[in-house]
C-alpha cells in the first residue's frame, strides 16, 4: 500500500523529527511504502506574510511573523551549522527526505498526493492554530477532499487544551474531510467531539508505538562518560531553570541542554548540538531528566529515567496539556510541577517510580495505536 504522511517532517525540532520517523517506521514495518507529502508552509517556521494591521490582533500577528522571520534568518545564517547539517542527514537517512529546505507551499507537493492509497495527517501539533495564521486547512486534508485515498488523522494534536470560540466554530468544516479521526490528547477528544458530534479515537504519539530505539541510539556512541542532568526546555526558562539547577546541585552533576534555535534566554547549563538520534541517546544515558517538552517526557518514560516535567507558566501554561495528558495516562501526574518549589523538587527526586506499572500502561497505549492504524489500513479500498 502507498501511504502518504502530512506532518512537520521538515522542522529542525527533535520531537517533530522523531514522531515523523516513528510513524513512517511503523507503517514500513507492516510492509507498506510510506513517504512524506513534502509540504513545508512558510508560516510554520519562517513567518509567512504580513497583513494590514487593522486591529490589535492583526498587529500581534504581524509581530509574530517578524519574530519568526528574524529567528529563521538568524538560525539559517548564524546558527550552528553542524547541527543544521545533522538534521539534514537525519532526514535523508531515516525519513528519506531530500535536502531542499525551502518553503514549498505552492500546491505542487499537495497535488502529488493523489497517488496515495491512504493519507495520514499527523502526528504533532498540526492542528494548533497559530497567532499569525490560525488553522492551516491543508493539515486537515482540505486539499485532498476529492482524492480517492482514504483520509485519516493519527494522534493529531491541537497543542493546547482549548481553542477560542472563533476557532472552535471553524472545526466542523475543517474536520469533515476525514474518514477517521484520532487525536493524541484527551483534551483533543473533547474538541473534536464538540465539533463533529462523534468521539474520535484517543491514541498515543507515534514515538510510543515503539519501545526499541536501537536503530538510533546504537549509531550515537555516548560522548559524555560522566553523569549529567539532561535538560530540554522549550518556550520559556521559567520553572525549568530553577528545577534543573537544584537537581544539578543535589546530584553534583553538570547540566546538558540541547540547543533551541528559538531560545531567547541565557542557556541552562552547557549547550550541546545533537541530531535527533543523539538527542535520544542523551536521554537514555542521563542520570536525571528535567523537561517541559512532550517528547522529552515520552523518552524519559521509554528509557525509565527519573524525571520532572517543569510546567510552563503564565500565558504559556495551556501548552502543558500535552505532557499532563500523557502523565495522567501512565499514572505519573505527580511528576508534573506547575511551578518551582525546592521542597517539591526534592520530594520528587526521592520518590521511586513504579516502572512495572508504567510499562503496562505504555503497552496498553501502544496496543490502542496499533489497533487504530491496523483497522484503517484494512479499511482502504483496493
Amino acid at each position: 500500500m502507498n501511504v502518504g504522511i502530512l506532518t512537520f517532517h521538515f522542522s529542525d525540532n527533535y520531537g517533530a523529527a522523531l514522531q515523523a520517523y516513528a510513524l513512517r517506521r511503523w507503517l514500513m514495518e507492516q510492509g507498506h511504502h510510506a513517504s512524506f507529502i513534502d509540504y513545508r508552509p512558510a508560516h510554520i517556521e519562517h513567518g509567512g506574510r504580513l497583513c494590514l494591521p487593522t486591529s490589535p490582533a492583526r498587529l500581534k500577528a504581524n509581530l509574530k511573523v517578524v519574530y519568526l522571520a528574524v529567528s529563521s534568518f538568524i538560525h539559517e545564517h548564524f546558527g550552528n551549522r553542524s547541527q543544521k547539517e545533522k538534521f539534514v542527514r537525519f532526514r535523508e537517512q531515516f525519513l528519506d527526505v531530500g535536502r531542499d529546505a525551502a518553503p514549498t507551499d505552492n500546491g505542487a507537493s499537495l497535488a502529488a498526493a493523489q497517488a496515495y492509497d491512504l493519507i495520514v495527517a499527523g502526528s504533532d501539533q498540526i492542528w494548533s492554530p497559530s497567532q499569525h495564521f490560525g488553522f492551516d486547512p491543508n493539515y486537515f486534508l482540505a486539499f485532498a477532499k476529492r482524492y480517492p485515498a482514504r483520509k485519516i488523522s493519527y494522534a493529531a494534536s491541537f497543542g493546547r487544551d482549548r481553542v477560542s470560540s472563533s476557532e472552535a466554530a471553524q472545526l466542523p468544516q475543517l474536520l469533515r474531510n476525514f474518514d477517521a479521526i484520532s487525536v493524541r490528547e484527551a483534551s483533543g477528544v473533547t474538541l473534536v467531539e464538540r465539533a463533529t458530534g462523534h468521539r474520535p479515537a484517543n491514541v498515543p504519539d507515534p514515538t510510543l508505538l515503539h519501545c526499541d530505539y536501537g536503530e538510533l541510539t546504537d549509531r550515537a556512541p555516548p560522548e559524555h562518560d560522566d553523569p549529567y542532568i539532561f535538560c530540554y526546555g522549550l518556550r520559556s526558562p521559567d520553572n525549568i531553570r530553577q528545577t534543573a539547577d537544584l537537581i544539578s546541585k543535589q546530584l553534583s552533576c553538570p547540566i546538558l541542554s540541547p540547543h533551541n534555535p528559538h531560545r531567547r534566554w541565557v542557556e541552562i547549563g552547557d549547550t550541546v548540538h545533537p541530531d535527533p538520534g543523539e538527542w535520544v541517546s542523551l536521554i537514555r544515558n542521563a542520570r536525571f531528566v528535567v523537561t517541559n517538552s512532550f517528547h522529552g517526557t515520552v523518552f524519559s518514560l521509554l528509557f525509565k529515567k527519573p524525571f520532572i516535567v517543569a510546567g510552563l507558566t503564565g500565558d504559556k501554561a495551556p501548552a502543558n496539556a500535552r505532557a499532563i495528558n500523557l502523565l495522567r495516562a501512565v499514572g505519573l501526574e505527580s511528576r508534573f510541577a506547575p511551578s518551582f518549589s525546592a521542597q517539591n523538587t526534592q520530594a520528587l527526586m526521592a520518590r521511586e517510580i513504579d516502572w512495572g506499572d508504567v510499562d503496562q500502561r505504555l503497552a496498553d497505549l501502544r496496543q490502542a495505536g496499533n489497533a487504530f492504524l491496523s483497522m484503517q489500513l484494512k479499511a482502504v479500498t483496493p
